[in-house]
């Protein structure tokens, strides 16, 4: 476990019941400026760990549970029941993990498109673009199983640490954990040990794509 992970962890809790870092700290009773970039390292730039009080406060004021949390530290935004309760659901389009390699699907800049997709009713995500992915096969497991669903978001932002959905440029549609992202090239590994891990220049990729949450 990384620091990282935790922070990025309140970032997405805040994220997922309509809150900045410093609106949690508020809602939560403690200072605004708890969470905020300067409070992670210390004047010597070590980093910081969020104190355990400051999470359990966050946690009650948000109705997450600690499964719930512990699975945002790990990367998947897993949205909890009280957010989930305040939360008005839409339909967004499906298709098969195994159908989005193909073509007609999407458009150049990665968005779903095209009259080919099913729908689903899942949570409101704030990203009009937005779509699910179904999981077919055992190339993810034991974080995604045959038959989950992953909800892709083209407007998330990205960073290392994070689960992608990736498109090559040769049409292979791969779900991974990104590693290590450059200005030219991305390392990424795979979620099933037993499957390789790939490395690609940026111009061997069409898009990249960040898994916010997972029906599991």
């Amino acid at each position: 476990m990384k620091h990282e992970d935790i922070w990025r962890a309140i970032d997405a809790l805040a994220t997922e019941n309509g809150l900045s870092a410093s609106g949690l700290a508020k809602r939560s009773g403690l200072d605004p400026t708890t969470f905020n970039k300067s409070k992670r390292r210390s004047v010597d730039g070590h980093e910081r760990w969020p104190g355990t009080e400051s999470v359990s406060k966050i946690l009650n004021a948000t109705g997450a549970s600690l499964e719930s949390f512990t699975a945002l530290v790990t990367g998947t935004r897993a949205l909890s029941p009280g957010a989930l309760q305040r939360m008005v659901h839409r339909r967004i389009p499906l298709i098969g993990f195994a159908q989005a390699g193909g073509d007609g699907f999407f458009d150049d800049g990665g968005y779903p498109v095209g009259g080919s997709w099913d729908e689903v009713s899942l949570p409101e995500i704030p990203d009009p673009n937005a779509y699910a992915l179904e999981i077919s096969g055992d190339s993810m497991e034991p974080v995604y199983r045959d038959g989950d669903q992953v909800i892709v978001s083209p407007a998330s932002p990205i960073r290392r640490g994070d689960r992608v959905v990736v498109r090559t440029v040769a049409g292979e549609v791969m779900a991974k954990h990104l590693t290590r992202q450059s200005a030219r090239r991305i390392e990424l590994k795979s979620l099933n040990p037993l499957h390789p891990d790939y490395g690609f220049d940026l111009n061997e990729i069409t898009w990249m794509h960040r898994i916010i949450w997972a029906s599991q």
